[in-house]
């Protein structure tokens, strides 16, 4: 048996995950969404729970564009049209209508100019980093960016990886006249908006000193940053963290899956840039590329989006999230302020979070529990992300099982 001798150290790597409640293959399953009615949004079934239905404030569906009839049309035409896959990668036979419109309109959209897809914004970081690192390259990295930035930062193999402190703008300024000093270019890379916490990059403080720091660098500084969250929920039109600081980076990393509703990931920036990837990324020249289908969806979204409906749904999902921030800390309960739909209840207690993560289930609430390797200890946390299909009635019924739990955080 080829396994036979690493089985056991698997099987202790899974159990040592399991014993600190860490686990994330125990996945809950999906089995009917029920449509939104008497007030209340959709909600989910769930497979082994019969009979019972739970609001989901556990999906980055932000806008609810995935069950919108439009999107759901495009991808049908498409369907109809092409086939349910690519059926190769791209410079083969793989690339279809779709896709170079989407592509179009996302580099319209984000005012850059051209766009290039991937598989999923994972595959986008992960096919994008590497090409602009060099061995004379430093990569200067937020402390909470996202693990496929901390990833590709290592598979990038840059001469110095080189992280600050959460949004803290003296100690970038440290790191990149360090990373100066050494290297002849820098890579400066942050996600827009932090999943977990649902804070933004300062891309304006950001760009400030990048601007500042290239003019000391042979091959100059790069900034680049994946604002999967942020796009299409974050700020008066959806364009995200851009948007609301004002600023911009180099590269603009996004993701189709989110906001959008759709699938797949992609990369706004320069065309040098953009054909230089379709040459040199080995995530996108030999893998396949999202469906004809998700491509057209995600077109839809977009448009969507950009439109007076879109407003309309973006206003009234931040109309949402300050409903239930302001009742959180209405409810004694700690949260970070702010606009974005990711809302956290910051709880600082790992079992305190799995606790009341149970209580909100059995009560009929899906929210997901983060803790250590996740987020740092002491920074656990219950993470509510609020869509524009909740109602005021999905919120409030929230705040009243958060109300209600029996358990409480733990004397210090």
């Amino acid at each position: 048996m080829p396994l036979d001798r690493v089985a056991p150290v698997l099987a202790a790597r899974v159990a040592e995950i399991d014993d600190r409640g860490a686990a994330k293959r125990h996945e809950r399953v999906v089995t009917r969404v029920v449509p939104a009615g008497g007030g209340r949004g959709p909600s989910v079934e769930l497979a082994g729970v019969p009979g019972r239905t739970f609001v989901r404030c556990n999906t980055n569906g932000y806008l609810g564009l995935a069950a919108h009839p439009a999107v759901r049309a495009a991808a049908d035409r498409a369907t109809a049209a092409f086939g349910v896959g690519p059926q190769a990668v791209r410079f083969i036979s793989g690339t279809y209508a779709p896709h170079v419109a989407l592509e179009r309109r996302l580099a319209e959209f984000h005012g850059r100019e051209a766009a290039m897809l991937f598989s999923s914004a994972y595959t986008t970081v992960l096919g994008v980093l590497p090409a602009l690192v060099t061995p004379e390259t430093a990569v200067v990295s937020d402390e909470l960016n996202h693990n496929c930035i901390i990833t590709a930062a290592k598979l990038a193999q840059p001469a110095r990886r080189l992280v600050y402190h959460h949004l803290d703008r003296d100690d970038l300024e440290a790191r990149l006249d360090e990373a100066t000093a050494a290297c002849a270019r820098v890579v400066v890379v942050t996600d827009g908006v932090f999943s977990m916490r649902g804070d933004h990059a300062p891309l304006d403080v950001i760009d400030a000193l990048a601007r500042r720091a290239h003019e000391r660098c042979a091959e100059g500084v790069i900034t680049v940053v994946d604002d999967s969250h942020g796009v299409g929920a974050f700020g008066a039109t959806g364009r995200g963290t851009e948007e609301v600081t004002g600023s911009r980076g180099d590269v603009l990393v996004a993701t189709l899956g989110k906001a959008f509703g759709a699938n797949g990931g992609y990369v706004c920036g320069p065309r040098v840039l953009i054909d230089a990837l379709r040459e040199t990324s080995p995530l996108s020249t030999f893998s396949n590329p999202i469906s004809p289908a998700d491509a057209a969806a995600a077109l839809a979204a977009v448009d969507i989006v950009d439109s007076p409906e879109g407003i309309e749904l973006l206003t009234g999902l931040r109309a949402r999230t300050r409903r239930f921030a302001a009742g959180l800390v209405a409810a004694g309960f700690e949260t970070i302020p702010g606009d974005h739909p990711v809302v956290p209840l910051l709880t600082r207690d790992a079992a305190w979070n799995q606790a009341l993560v149970a209580h909100l289930y059995e009560h009929g609430v899906l929210a997901t529990a983060l803790g250590h390797p996740v987020v740092p200890l002491g920074e656990e946390e219950i993470r509510f992300q609020l869509s524009a299909e909740h109602t005021d009635a999905d919120i409030d019924e929230v705040l009243a099982v958060l109300r209600a739990a029996p358990v409480r955080a733990p004397q210090r």
